[in-house]
């Protein structure tokens, strides 16, 4: 199922101009607690000048290079130690500032250069900025877009870049312009959804300015006008919201509603990424999807049964041997719990796919327990009620079991009957038992 639109994902190249990353690093304070790492801004902007590196506040959050290579952190150590050695002579109480701003950038410029060289050594051939891990790739398919200019990309000419965790394109002049931070970045620092519908706070409070990119909005015409992020709420310009259209989670969960919403490049690269992390319990979300989604109400009934299934498979050398709970590799948080899905299984449970797909390993595991494999059949129950010689499983249908002893019985007996448990019963009688 197409959860949001397709992109043209051609292989990335991209040449790196030393000189163009160079004049625009943007290199900032680590640790903001530390009155050591706080110059006054401006001795910050002068040095900055100085050593060629632009600062830009909307484009550079706190911790980031531009400096990446190896040969670049080298001149920039170097540069920073012979400004070090020229006021190293002067006693100023400005010299003093400047001294102790230049050894806190020079100590972030060496930790940098000692991280890059204890990487493995495919890593060290990526170039990273923003969070971005970008490699130099070859254009293989025409029609790949900038994402930061939306130009297009003449892979055949130039050389460009794309990020290998969140799929980023852009030119190489274009690397040190970029300010969106990498998708995956966000996944793994906070990888959970927004789940209010469309969390719209206004243009106000942007400043009528561009989410991302901080753009002024200027409303001369249609292509001018703010693009509003469906998942966010928030408003984009038209280079970075190319009316791109994803599943909603938030829709999705208080509204099953599936149908795709444009969302800003930021939003849609997240949205990807986590698609498939299994991180919404719907049962504390929306409890009554349930009862009113016919479709999941079995597919959750089918994985409480594969739960009831997987004790009886991991005391059985038979069901290790054959690794019969691999078949649901794919989906491993279904042998984990009942109540947690990812937005891939709620979307395949839309569409058909998932019940017809959990169907499938729920008939295999029943086969192997009730038919083909006698310890496991011999850990069925036998209905006390009725003296049936049938023997039954807490996953059969119309079974029910004692809340207390974990006994199995038919339904309709268990309904019928008015005494207390048979097996809860006879445990009651054993400590008297054993008193007398």
């Amino acid at each position: 199922t197409t959860w949001y639109d397709k992109e043209t994902e051609g292989k990335n190249p991209v040449c790196s101009d030393i000189n163009i990353i160079t004049k625009s690093c943007c290199l900032s304070v680590e640790n903001e607690d530390d009155e050591y790492y706080k110059p006054a801004d401006e001795i910050s902007q002068e040095i900055d000048t100085e050593l060629g590196l632009s600062e830009n506040h909307f484009s550079r959050p706190e911790g980031y290079f531009c400096f990446t290579t190896t040969e670049e952190l080298e001149m920039a150590i170097e540069r920073c130690k012979d400004m070090i050695r020229v006021i190293a002579v002067d006693n100023g109480e400005k010299s003093k500032d400047r001294k102790k701003y230049l050894v806190a950038k020079l100590v972030q410029l060496k930790l940098k250069l000692q991280k890059i060289n204890e990487a493995p050594a495919n890593l060290q051939d990526l170039t990273v900025v923003m969070g971005h891990n970008f490699e130099l790739r070859s254009l293989e398919r025409p029609q790949q877009y900038c994402e930061k200019c939306c130009g297009i990309i003449w892979g055949v000419m130039k050389n460009w870049y794309r990020c290998v965790d969140c799929g980023f394109k852009c030119h190489s002049k274009c690397l040190n312009l970029i300010t969106r931070i990498c998708a995956n970045t966000k996944v793994l620092e906070n990888g959970i959804y927004e789940l209010c519908l469309c969390p719209e706070s206004g243009l106000s409070q942007q400043k009528f300015r561009c989410a991302e990119c901080k753009k002024k909005f200027i409303f001369k015409n249609d292509a001018c006008l703010p693009r509003q992020c469906d998942y966010n709420g928030l408003y984009y310009c038209s280079r970075c919201h190319w009316n791109s259209i994803s599943v909603i989670p938030a829709r999705v969960i208080h509204n099953w509603d599936f149908t795709p919403k444009k969302v800003c490049r930021a939003s849609l690269q997240f949205l990807r990424l986590m698609i498939k992390k299994p991180i919404l319990n719907i049962e504390s979300l929306n409890p009554t999807l349930f009862a009113f989604i016919t479709e999941l109400g079995n597919i959750k009934k089918l994985r409480q049964d594969i739960l009831v299934m997987k004790k009886y498979f991991l005391t059985c050398h038979a069901a290790l041997e054959e690794k019969l709970l691999l078949q649901l590799k794919d989906r491993q948080h279904f042998v984990e719990s009942s109540d947690i899905y990812s937005l891939q299984d709620l979307i395949d449970a839309s569409s058909g796919h998932l019940f017809t797909y959990l169907e499938k390993v729920h008939s295999t595991f029943i086969t192997h327990i009730t038919l083909r494999c006698q310890g496991c059949r011999g850990k069925g129950f036998i209905c006390e009620l009725c003296k049936s010689e049938d023997v039954i499983f807490p996953f059969d249908p119309r079974t029910d079991i004692c809340c207390s002893c974990s006994s199995v019985f038919h339904q309709d007996c268990y309904l019928r009957w008015e005494g207390p448990c048979p097996k809860c019963a006879r445990r009651g009688k054993l400590p008297v038992a054993a008193s007398n």
